[in-house]
C-alpha cells in the first residue's frame, strides 16, 4: 500500500509539472491601459479599421500576385501566393500604422507645451492652461484627434481633483513617448517642490523641439537612401519582364531548377529588404 501511494504521488506530481509547464508556456495576454478615468487610450497597439483591412489586403494581394506572376508566369500559383501575402500584410501595415500614429502623436504633443508655456507666461495657473491649451488644440487639430481628447481628459480629471502629477504621468504612460514622460516626471518634481512651472515647461519645450528638430533632420536625409531601397526591390520585377520581352528562357521556364533559382532570389530580395529597413530606422 505504502508503494502505491508513492507511485500515485510521482504520478500526480509529474501531472503537476506538466500542467505547469503548459501553463509557462502560455502568452500572458495583453491588457491594454485605460487610465485613471478608464476611457484613456492606449497607443502601444493599434486597432485595424475595415478600410485598414481592405487597404492591407489590396496590397499584399496585388504586390504578391504581380511578383510571382512575373517570376513564375502562372496564374493559379501567383493567386495563391498573392492569398497568402494579403493574411500576412496586414500584421506589418497595423505597426506601420501605429509607428505613424505615435509620431502624429509626438508632434501634437510639442505644440500642446508651446500652447502650455503661452499660458503659463501669461500668468495662468494650472487649471487654466490646460483649458486654454484645449481650445488651442482644437483650433490647430479640430475635434476627435488624439491630443485634444488627452487634453480633455486632464481638464475632466483636474475638475475632478485628481493630481495633475497622475494625469501626465498616465498619459505617458498610456502613449508610450520618451518625451512625455520625461515632461510628467519633470513637471511632477518641480510641482511638489514649488518650482517654476513657467521656465520649466518653456525649457522642457525647447529640448524636446531640438530632439524631434534632430529626428526631423535625420528622416530627411535617410528618405532618400529609404526611396533607393524601394526603387531597388522594384527593379527585380522590371528586370525580369524585360527579360520575359526579350524572349530570354529562363525567365519563362518553370523547370525545378529555375523554379528553385527564383525561390533563392526572391527569399534574397525579402531579407535585403528586412535589413535594410533595420539600417535605415535610426532612433535617438
Amino acid at each position: 500500500m505504502f508503494e502505491k501511494r508513492k507511485k500515485e504521488e510521482k504520478k500526480s506530481g509529474r501531472q503537476d509539472s506538466k500542467k505547469g509547464k503548459k501553463v509557462k508556456k502560455r502568452k500572458e495576454e495583453y491588457v491594454e491601459l485605460r487610465g485613471l478615468l478608464g476611457v484613456g487610450k492606449d497607443y502601444h497597439v493599434y486597432h485595424m479599421t475595415p478600410a485598414d483591412y481592405l487597404i492591407s489586403w489590396g496590397i499584399g494581394i496585388g504586390a504578391g500576385t504581380i511578383v510571382l506572376f512575373a517570376f513564375f508566369n502562372n496564374l493559379i500559383v501567383a493567386l495563391l501566393g498573392g492569398i497568402v501575402c494579403g493574411k500576412i500584410i496586414p500584421k506589418y501595415y497595423c505597426e506601420y500604422r501605429r509607428k505613424k500614429q505615435s509620431d502624429e502623436l509626438r508632434t501634437q504633443f510639442k505644440d500642446l507645451l508651446e500652447a502650455l508655456t503661452s499660458s503659463y507666461s501669461a500668468g495662468q495657473n494650472t487649471v487654466e492652461a490646460f483649458n486654454d491649451a484645449t481650445s488651442d488644440m482644437v483650433s490647430i487639430y479640430g475635434e476627435g484627434t488624439d491630443i485634444v481628447r488627452e487634453v480633455q481628459i486632464i481638464c475632466t480629471g483636474l475638475n475632478n481633483n485628481i493630481n495633475i502629477e497622475q494625469l501626465l504621468l498616465d498619459f505617458a504612460r498610456r502613449s508610450g513617448l520618451d518625451d512625455a514622460m520625461s515632461f510628467a516626471n519633470v513637471f511632477e518634481v518641480c510641482n511638489r517642490q514649488g518650482g517654476d512651472l513657467k521656465r520649466i515647461v518653456a525649457e522642457t519645450r525647447e529640448i524636446i523641439n531640438d530632439k524631434i528638430e534632430i529626428e526631423m533632420e535625420i528622416e530627411t536625409m535617410l528618405s532618400g537612401s529609404k526611396n533607393e531601397l524601394n526603387i531597388m526591390m522594384v527593379m527585380p520585377v522590371i528586370i525580369v519582364i524585360m527579360l520575359k520581352g526579350l524572349g530570354t528562357s529562363m525567365a519563362g521556364t518553370n523547370t525545378p531548377a529555375t523554379i528553385i533559382v527564383k525561390i533563392i532570389c526572391i527569399g534574397i530580395f525579402v531579407l535585403a529588404y528586412g535589413m535594410g529597413r533595420k539600417i535605415t530606422d535610426i532612433k535617438i
